[in-house]
Order: C-alpha cells, then structure tokens, then sequence
C-alpha cells in the first residue's frame, strides 16, 4: 500500500490495479472513498483499460483474429510496479506481456499518476504510451472512483451534483451493458441533479463531455464536506450507483471510451469512442479531485 499524505489527507493507493482505496481527512475523520462492502460492490475506485464498459459478446476482433476480455479491461485486475514515489507523488506502471497479448494485440505502457497539493487536490493522469515502432494503438481508459454517501451526515437523497458549465448535455442511453449514441437525450445541468437511488435502474447516467473540461460538485445543502472533480479532456461521465441495491455510495466516472454500441460489429478499431495512438506516440488524460 502507497500513502500519501498532508497536514489534512491521507491517500492509500493498492498497487494492485493501482487503486485508490482511502482518502481520509485527518481533523474531520472523514472517510471520502468507498469503502468497497461486497455486499454492494466490492471495489473502491477501479482504474479501466483497455476498454471502458461491456464488450458485445465480451469480444473483438483485430485482424480477423477474435479476442476475449472481461468488462473494463484488465488493468484493474493487474499488479502495478511503482516507479516512483515520494511523500504527495506516486506513478504506477504495467505493458504489456505475453499474457496480454493472448487477449489483448498491441504493445503499451500505462502509467497512472497520483499527485497529492498542499490545498487538498488529487491530480490523477492516465499516461498511455504506444511502445510500438510501427503500428498505432487502440485503447479505452478511465476511471471509477466512488465516494461514500452520505459523508458528513444526512442521507443519500440529501447530496447533490452540480455540474460545470451549466448546459444542455447530450446523455447516452444503455440498453442492457451496451451504449446506444445515436438517440442520446436532453440532459439538463442548468440545475443541479439531485441524487436518487431509483434513477439509476437503467444502469449509469452517462454524459458527453467532448473532451471540454468540466466539473462536478459532489456535497448537500449544508455544505461542510464534499468533493470536486475537475474533468480536463474525458470524452465522457458516468454517475453510478448500484440499481436496486440502496448502495451507500456514488461512483462519478470519468471516461476515454465507452461501451460497445447496440450494433456494434466488434471489429476493435471501429469501436465507437476508441483512442488511436501513433507508434511511438504518448496519450495524456486527466483529472483531479478536490476535497473539502
């Protein structure tokens, strides 16, 4: 376990799957991160690569061969070698192997990158590099961290989101696992989106964010602890909390990639919202979490 810490945080992150698993606020003896009950979901805050969400069939094909990954992809699941780290900063790195390879065809390094401020901000980068010298990569990263609810007090319906810039976003409807782009919905961030366990028996609000940085305050009314999550380029935003289940937590996502569509043909460097990379070529997504 890695620890970061200042004089009001302390930030453990698992090398395994480079999770962060607690950020703790020492005066307050707040607990902001999930804290993972199986009985809701056993995880805290998982890091996504190299899909995001559901493959059609948990499959796709690169060069008429048909390859076969789990949803989110393999990193989480993955030991992460630490290359640096000190006090407030720790990267983590996996590549690929000859394990990967069997189900995943490309070379790549990822880093992820955890930096913790004097003003209580965790900055987090995916850094994905093409370590090929000749052909491009095709990738989904992002993350899944999830925060306890309620946090200081009050109940689950008590807390709220309000996203910047105040718009019109397009939504991204799932049916079952897979996304379905084509017909998105009006979603409506001039008014803050108030936190209900049953709007989520579809599966995650998902929001497009086109790359346009964008933030999102997580708190209630009175205001004393919460968090937010400043999104520098993600392609989209899931808001997530387990259907049916009353989860006391709630996951905001920031993604580079998506699930498959409805139609998908499976075919990986066609897949809707995929990242390309150049041989040789590094990828920079970012995010950081602000705590109060």
């Amino acid at each position: 376990m890695i620890i970061l810490e200042n004089n009001d945080l302390k930030v453990k992150i698992n090398e395994d799957g480079a999770e962060l698993t607690s950020v703790w606020h020492k005066q307050a003896e707040l607990e902001y991160i999930w804290v993972g009950d199986p009985k809701y979901w056993g995880r805290h805050a998982s890091n996504l690569f190299p899909i995001v969400g559901r493959l059609r069939g948990d499959q796709f094909k690169v060069a008429g061969e048909t390859y076969f990954m789990n949803q989110h992809g393999f990193a989480r699941n993955t030991t992460f070698d630490v290359i640096d780290q000190s006090d407030n900063h720790a990267i983590f790195r996996i590549h690929d192997t000859d394990s990967t390879h069997r189900v995943y065809p490309f070379k790549f390094q990822l880093d992820i990158s955890y930096e913790l401020t004097s003003d209580n901000e965790l900055k987090i980068a995916y850094i994905v590099t093409n370590t090929d010298t000749e052909e491009s990569l095709f990738f989904s990263v992002g993350g899944h961290p999830a925060f306890n609810l309620p946090m200081d007090g009050g109940k689950f319906s008590d807390y709220y989101v309000s996203i910047e810039p105040e718009k019109i976003y397009d939504r991204i409807r799932l049916t079952g696992p897979y996304s379905n782009p084509n017909t998105p919905t009006p979603f409506n961030a001039n008014i803050p989106l108030r936190l209900r366990q049953e709007d989520y028996h579809d599966d995650a609000i998902i929001l497009r964010l086109d790359r346009q940085k964008t933030s999102f305050l997580l708190a209630r009314l009175a205001n004393q602890h919460g968090l937010r999550m400043t999104v520098d380029n993600a392609q989209f935003l899931g808001i997530w909390t387990p259907a049916g289940k009353e989860a006391p937590f709630i996951a905001l996502e920031p993604w580079w990639g998506i699930a498959d569509t409805v139609d998908s043909t499976g075919n990986f460097k066609e897949k809707f919202g995929v990242n390309v990379l150049a041989a040789g070529d590094t990828f920079n997504g970012t995010y950081s979490l602000h705590f109060f």
